[in-house]
């Protein structure tokens, strides 16, 4: 959930004044260890693998483990009120905010106490955890943006799947249009799903901008070929139905069961996160598909990263223990150990293992040097090498200290021209004025 602006400022104002700060490592009187998480859980032997070495390496420290998804209010309300959480897993993309407004403290301290090696990450995830040259957070997994494709759909429109070209837009648009089945005013197949509004920054750099400068302060949103990229993203849209069909559709779609939308044959093509590949590997091991780089207009390869990250909230009572807990959760070795575990459950069960792709280059190397082998499913095999392919070919919006704020801008407009109520240029005007004031206010 990307928290509206205004809650945010309230809440957060209210911990700049509410004596936030006061914990400082071990326990008043110097009672038991202890750690409490928020955001993170144990969906499979990934977590599971990992926090199980922090136990083994640390059995004196009582570990409480909220499980659940991150949630921004109780967040930061647990901040304002000087009883947060002592470590909490979060979008990467909203730490420069919390960052500047006190929420959260810099890990300088932690990383070189612990020796935590950052240069081991790869540099587009140290980047979004970095603020004003300090460390606010450490990454964990490191997420690409991939083109899947549906390689049914693709033939009965007449192309070779891996001859796909993304920086033929109108190429792209004409092949979407085939992909695209519409039945009794419904859709059922849609062509080419570009992912609005999430993945607007991929689009503008697939066109040659940049949402934001690089040091983070400068909106821009007005440059007319961010304007010229969402309106080309909606127009694919427009073409296959409109983006309320679609919704109405994508609602339905069980993206990590049996019944996928390329089991059921629901998509053509999408731009989406590296996760539903390997998801799929799991859940439609015989799955006819193909995994491309998205390129830009010029033919290069472009990834936007994403991916979360650990962070220390102000105020969090075990601070040292916080920090150890994200060494291990984040180190080569750990990783390591979470992968071969992962590999031979997959292993058992017959399916293909594509991988597991961290923030930790290093760990990666290991993986899939050591540990991924071929599968015998060509589809999953070679995903994986596209995959690996374009993982230093990644960006990421520069981080800010109106980080969410800015971010919240560019969704919005996005979903205003998708939902038809402005176009392009009009929603992305308004909205460089929304990012210009909250950059002018996150700057003092």
């Amino acid at each position: 959930m990307v928290v509206l602006p205004g809650a945010l400022a309230a809440v957060l104002a209210a911990a700049a004044c509410g004596g936030v700060g006061s914990g400082s490592g071990a326990p008043p009187g110097g009672g038991e260890a202890a750690l409490t998480t928020m955001g993170f859980g144990f969906p499979d032997e990934i977590a599971t693998t990992r926090a199980d070495a922090f136990k083994k390496t640390h059995p004196e420290v009582k570990l409480t483990v909220n499980q659940g998804q991150f949630d921004e209010q109780a967040f930061l309300s647990a901040v304002a009120s000087g009883n947060p959480p002592d470590v909490v897993y979060l979008d990467r993309q909203l730490i420069g905010t919390y960052a500047a407004r006190g929420a959260i403290q810099p890990l300088d301290d932690c990383v070189a106490k612990e020796g935590i090696p950052m240069s081991d990450f790869y540099p587009a995830a140290q980047q979004q955890v970095k603020l004003n040259g300090k460390w606010y957070a450490v990454p964990e997994f490191y997420t690409s943006i991939i083109l899947l494709v549906n390689d049914k759909a693709a033939k009965e429109a007449g192309a070779d799947p891996e001859s796909i070209d993304t920086s033929d837009w109108d190429a792209l648009a004409a092949l979407a249009k085939k992909m695209n089945k519409v039945s009794g005013g419904k859709i059922r197949r849609f062509g080419f799903y570009p992912k609005l509004p999430e993945f607007l920054p991929l689009w503008a750099k697939a066109n040659g901008a940049d949402l934001l400068s690089a040091d983070g302060r400068t909106s821009r949103l007005d440059d007319p070929k961010v304007a010229e990229a969402l309106g080309y993203a909606q127009g694919l849209l427009k073409d296959q139905g409109g983006w309320t069909r679609l919704k109405a559709f994508t609602d339905t779609f069980d993206y990590f069961g049996e019944k996928n939308p390329i089991a059921e044959d629901q998509i053509g093509m999408m731009l989406t996160e590296q996760f539903l590949v390997t998801s799929l590997a799991s859940t439609s091991p015989d799955a006819k598909i193909t995994v491309l780089p998205f390129k830009d207009r010029q033919g290069n390869p472009v990834n936007m990263v994403g991916g979360n990250g650990w962070v220390i909230p102000k105020g969090a009572k075990h601070p040292d223990v916080a920090c150890q807990w994200i060494k291990t959760m984040t180190s080569a070795d750990t990783w390591i150990a979470a992968a071969k575990a992962r590999a031979a459950k997959r292993a058992q069960e017959g399916r293909p293992y594509p991988g597991t792709f961290t923030a930790n280059a290093k760990a990666d190397q290991a993986i899939f040097s050591q540990i991924v082998k071929p599968s015998g499913h060509e589809p999953y095999d070679a995903a994986t090498k596209t995959i690996l392919d374009v993982q230093d070919k990644g960006f990421v919006v520069p981080q800010s200290p109106a980080a969410a704020e800015f971010r919240t801008a560019w969704i919005d407009a996005a979903t205003r021209v998708m939902q038809g109520r402005q176009d392009a240029k009009a929603a992305l005007s308004q909205a460089h004025q929304e990012a210009v004031k909250a950059l002018q206010a996150a700057a003092g």
